[in-house]
């Protein structure tokens, strides 16, 4: 039987002691950085796994992040944070960490949930997604001093770049933006956006991405009065988005191009305008590639990876994550998302 190699073993590797190697694993951010990469190269060379119950004993950590397993939806774009999940829990390994589902009626029965695995030990901290103006989740954790990370901005907080508050968030204006972009290209000029009712955080951001890129396109003539005739908001759903794609052309507004808030609503765009108006949708679901609608594709893998990322501080503070060239400081994440046009 091949014996497992040990921290000795990647101790001699690297040229470094025991103790170095424990600082890597536990507390990177102390390392110097050429002597941690030397560890982690020595770590991925030996193919070496630290014993996880033997570091929680000592540490008297669980190494498991709590996270809320959303109610099951019907929507097209339900499908999104179920993404994001599956990535989490595909990656945490990696991080020495583990990921335990619990389930919640409502923001205030989710911070009962906090309280009772913290007190049992039971996670170190959680990850939650669908975050929301004045999320009263996030102020009780802050509260109490308990560890976590966001998918999704604390919109509509004083500071959203808080050092307490480590979020990872996709730029939903850019993706709408160069969405946006993508069809004035096509020699068009009155792209109309189907979103959601404000105030909405993650909305009112993609809502503006249109906007800006509408007022800004050179030569098209196009004023403020003009985008608000473009304009329609309803409840997310294929229903909603038809029946608001008709109210709209039964008012007379020329419509050369649609953007969506979601795939949900260009589906349901899809319906009433066919293909001869060219539309965009976002998430890129499932569903949108069966029925070849453009989509904007969210980051997801990359997102999960941010947020674990964050939850263990790997790097020494300072540090920042920028995998695409978006502007990033060392707690908080923007990722940019692309368009997927079919």
């Amino acid at each position: 039987m091949t014996r497992q190699p040990t921290v000795l073993d990647v101790a001699e590797i690297a040229g470094v002691s025991r103790q170095t190697v424990s600082n890597v694993l536990n507390s990177p951010h102390i390392v110097r950085p050429d002597t941690r990469e030397r560890v982690e190269e020595a770590i991925k060379q030996l193919g070496y796994r630290p014993h996880a119950s033997a570091r929680r004993l000592r540490t008297r950590k669980s190494s498991t992040i709590g996270i809320r397993l959303d109610p099951v939806t019907n929507g097209i774009s339900g499908s999104v944070l179920d993404r994001f999940l599956h990535a989490l829990t595909e990656q945490a390994d990696a991080f020495g960490l583990r990921v335990l589902l619990f389930t919640a009626r409502d923001p205030d029965d989710e911070i009962a949930q906090f309280e009772r695995l913290l007190d049992g030990a039971d996670v170190d901290g959680f990850v939650l997604t669908s975050t929301t103006y004045e999320d009263p989740r996030t102020e009780w954790l802050l509260e109490h001093d308990a560890p976590f990370v966001t998918f999704g901005r604390p919109w509509g907080a004083a500071d959203v770049y808080d050092p307490r508050h480590r979020w990872v968030d996709v730029d939903g204006h850019h993706g709408v933006a160069e969405a946006t972009r993508g069809m004035l290209e096509l020699g068009v000029s009155h792209v109309a956006y189907l979103g959601w009712p404000p105030p909405s955080g993650t909305g009112d951001e993609r809502r503006l991405g249109w906007r800006d890129t509408m007022l800004a396109a050179p030569g098209l003539g196009l004023r403020e009065p003009d985008l608000d005739a473009l304009e329609i908001a309803c409840e997310d759903g294929v229903e909603q988005g038809s029946t608001a794609v008709r109210a709209l052309l039964a008012r007379g507004v020329r419509v050369d191009a649609v953007v969506c808030a979601s795939d949900s609503l260009a589906l349901g765009a899809l319906m009433v305008l066919g293909t001869s108006v060219p539309i965009v949708g976002y998430d890129n679901t499932p569903v949108a590639a069966a029925v070849k609608l453009s989509s904007v594709e969210q980051p997801l893998e990359q997102a999960a990876g941010a947020a674990l990322e964050l939850f263990r501080a790997v790097g020494p503070r300072g540090d920042s994550f920028d995998p695409d060239g978006s502007a990033n400081d060392p707690d908080h994440r923007l990722l940019r998302p692309r368009v997927f046009w079919r």
